[in-house]
């Protein structure tokens, strides 16, 4: 497929099914999180890993991809700024985000490999999620273009996946099936409807259709790429940001089986070895920075 028609393609799923709303503050995209009370505290502390490394003040930070700004703890990346820049490829993403942010916002439509910014203009960069949609070989590209508007002494935040490439997912990967199946004939027994779970909010009519449709376009490159061709940037590093996917919460992590406990020793453990999990784990956070002048 063309990069045109990549980016094509994930723009009018965001702009029709990625960003409609399926609950109260709930959209499409959740299928991809778990929002159960049951994880709740483990991924709000996984979000708020991402502020450790940002200044806490500037006038400007970038949300690249910002999509809506679907979650509270994203707000608080850009408190100390003046003002938040969303860019995002979907109209719908910038309205929603327009709605949440109001006047701390600066809205633009825009094409993450392509940054329409003056140079050096960010004291700090966030990406949420987002570079995994361009087609692969524009992947450096984009980091480039965010180097370039960093401010000197401005810091990124990229959250990223592994996807495929992840050894601890591989690896998991046939238990998180087995897991699955194994809960799919209990509900079966116990008469329960085997649907996502996802919040426990009420729902609109439309979610289960919803969010049975197809993803979008998504395409990641392994740690030795990013160690190899992102060299150039200054202070690079990476570190865990979440250490398993949504799936292997799903799977193992539930209320009657000590959930939460496991997901507070999870993150300790996280906490120790955060490039270790950084490397091997489900999602990474790549850092870098602008020196001083």
């Amino acid at each position: 497929m063309a990069d045109a028609a990549v980016k094509e393609r994930v723009r009018e799923f965001y702009d029709s099914i990625g960003w409609k709303e399926i609950g109260d503050g709930v959209y499409q995209n959740a299928r991809y999180e778990d929002l159960r009370p049951v994880a709740r505290e483990y991924i709000h502390r996984c979000h708020l890993r991402v502020l450790r490394h940002l200044h806490p003040e500037g006038r400007y930070m970038l949300d690249a991809g910002s999509g809506p700004i679907q979650y509270p703890e994203y707000l608080t990346y850009s408190e100390g700024y003046q003002y938040r820049v969303c860019m995002d490829i979907s109209i719908r993403a910038i309205q929603e985000a327009r709605q949440r942010i109001g006047k701390h916002g600066l809205f633009v439509v825009g094409d993450l490999a392509n940054l329409p910014f003056a140079e050096g203009v960010f004291g700090g960069i966030v990406s949420l999620h987002t570079i995994h949609h361009l087609p692969l070989s524009e992947h450096k590209q984009a980091y480039v273009g965010l180097y370039r508007v960093l401010e000197p002494d401005g810091r990124s935040v990229i959250v990223s996946s592994w996807a495929g490439h992840s050894p601890l997912m591989r690896f998991m990967s046939p238990f998180i099936r087995l897991a699955f199946g194994v809960l799919k004939a209990y509900r079966r027994i116990r008469g329960r409807q085997d649907r996502i779970a996802l919040h426990e909010g009420e729902l609109h009519p439309e979610a289960e259709t919803l969010l049975k449709r197809q993803g979008t376009f998504t395409a990641t490159h392994n740690y030795r790429w990013v160690r190899r061709e992102l060299a150039f940037l200054p202070g690079l590093d990476v570190r865990v940001w979440r250490s398993v996917s949504s799936s292997f919460l799903r799977a193992f992590i539930h209320q009657r089986l000590m959930g939460r406990f496991l997901l507070m020793l999870l993150y300790e453990i996280e906490e120790v070895a955060p490039r270790f999990l950084g490397r091997i784990g489900q999602y990474p956070m790549i850092l870098f920075y602008k020196p001083p002048q």
